[in-house]
């Protein structure tokens, strides 16, 4: 059987819906990053220069 057919508007809805989801996981996953580089950088021991 085939899947009944959607109307433009409704495809536009369904596509925004999916790409603000996209966006929204995206987002979460940055942040996770920028908390592990933060973290991963406190841990590195701090370098002394005659520049500080």
């Amino acid at each position: 059987m085939r899947p009944k057919t959607q109307n433009f508007e409704e495809l536009v809805r369904q596509y925004k819906e999916e790409l603000l989801s996209d966006e929204k996981e995206l987002s979460q996953i940055e942040l996770r990053l920028e908390n592990k580089q933060s973290k991963k950088e406190e841990k590195k021991p701090r370098r002394f220069s005659f520049y500080d």
